[in-house]
């Protein structure tokens, strides 16, 4: 249950506050007019929506590279296995590919950009090739190290999706614009509303849309961290691990 309460947070509660206190300010100093929210409500929704977008896209990218990833991988460990090397070598082999696999996820895994692990692992897996060249077919070296290029290639599409987000400054403007909302809102529904009928009617119209615009938010900058392991729609690594269980 506590994994659907990820939409609310901190900025949810600034919402609220700001929903019951312009109401209550626009009642008590009776501030009200007729515009048009139009203009209003496309520059809050479409640049909300755009981004939902791009974080959704940046997220099935993420997908099809990890999925690249790992048969890429696979099929790197498989042209071990069934070359002339020692049965020792190519268990080795296997540790070797499962600990670049692993330094990469654990990477993702974070918010940190240092790749340093990632690397020092990928140079492991490079120089175990050239250790062990004797015991591999020329032919067969050629097809492992094409392999190893798509692993390298979908490793770093990973790691730049990883870094690179949605824009930061689009990021600030849309929460900006849905904090002062109210704002603006408030004293139209009011005069649209009228006097005469119930406040608690101003009070929920408020709070009702300021929660639907910060949820969309909170859902979006969710969506930006697909690889923390904590959203409803995180991926799952344990599905793209190259001896998944």
């Amino acid at each position: 249950m506590s994994r659907y309460l990820i939409i609310i947070n901190f900025r949810t509660l600034i919402t609220l506050v700001l929903s019951l206190l312009v109401p209550y300010i626009a009642y008590e100093f009776k501030v009200f007019y007729n515009i048009d929210l139009t203009l209003m409500s496309i520059a809050i929704i479409f640049p909300l929506v755009f981004t939902i977008r791009g974080a959704f896209r940046r997220r099935e990218k993420a997908l099809e590279h990890l999925s690249r990833f790992r048969a890429s991988i696979k099929t790197v460990e498989n042209y071990f296995h069934n070359s002339k090397m020692p049965d020792e070598m190519k268990l080795e082999s296997s540790q070797v590919l499962g600990e670049l696999n692993d330094a990469l996820f654990g990477h993702l895994n974070t918010k940190t950009e240092d790749t340093s692990e990632y690397d020092d692992k990928l140079k492991a897996a490079l120089d175990f090739i050239k250790i062990n060249k004797e015991s591999i077919s020329g032919g067969t070296r050629e097809k492992i190290y094409r392999f190893y290029r798509d692993v390298m290639d979908s490793a770093d599409n990973l790691i730049a999706i990883h870094s690179h987000r949605t824009p930061v400054s689009l990021k600030a403007y849309c929460l900006i614009f849905i904090y002062i909302f109210p704002v603006v809102y408030t004293p139209t529904i009011i005069n649209k509303i009228g006097l005469e009928n119930p406040s608690w009617l101003t009070f929920f119209i408020v709070v009702l849309s300021e929660f639907i615009l910060i949820s969309l938010y909170n859902i979006q900058d969710q969506m930006e961290y697909p690889f923390d392991d904590e959203g409803l729609d995180d991926i799952k690594f344990k599905l793209f691990r190259i001896n998944r269980k």
